[in-house]
């Protein structure tokens, strides 16, 4: 091989960047639904990184993590999400955010979509939209179109698998 070429095998922006957001969905201790957000820059600088989980203060083990029941028995009314941690980790100027682009392994819900738009972020990158049909998801879509945040499914011209080893 000539020292003069580059590697030909290596991961794409998008892909790097949401395997930073799959990556940190990793820490989410959420047992049904692990989410993981990335904020990036305009020049591909990581800015924030996010996952779904209690408030800060609210213990793991005393945190109801159900999904069915009586609503203020469940994760629901009490869970951070991941694009929602992922804008409050953000230690910077709030100026950086605007047209930032987020990466984020499930489209997000109304409430996401709100703070996203807020915040300044312009594109959202994801990858999975298993509740489409869900009316918050339908709302979400609504308030992107609207309010001009491009959206679109990361598009893999393979399944990829990436293994970290630590050691």
């Amino acid at each position: 091989m000539s020292q003069n070429k580059k590697r030909e095998n290596y991961i794409s922006w998008d892909e790097y960047f949401m395997a930073i957001a799959k990556l940190s969905a990793m820490r989410s201790k959420d047992p049904n639904t692990q989410v993981g957000a990335c904020i990036v820059s305009n020049d591909n600088r990581i800015l924030s990184i996010g996952y779904n989980g209690a408030p800060n203060g609210f213990d793991d083990e005393k945190f109801p993590w159900g999904r069915e029941g009586d609503n203020l028995e469940t994760k629901y009314p009490y869970v951070c999400h991941a694009e929602m941690n992922a804008i409050l980790n953000y230690r910077g100027s709030k100026k950086d955010l605007e047209n930032a682009k987020i990466y984020v392994d499930l489209f997000p819900c109304n409430e996401c979509a709100k703070i996203i738009i807020q915040s300044g972020i312009k594109e959202l990158v994801f990858l999975s939209d298993k509740y489409a049909d869900s009316e918050n998801n339908i709302a979400s879509r609504r308030l992107f179109d609207e309010c001009g945040i491009k959206y679109k499914k990361l598009q893999l011209k393979e399944n990829k698998e990436l293994k970290i080893d630590l050691f």
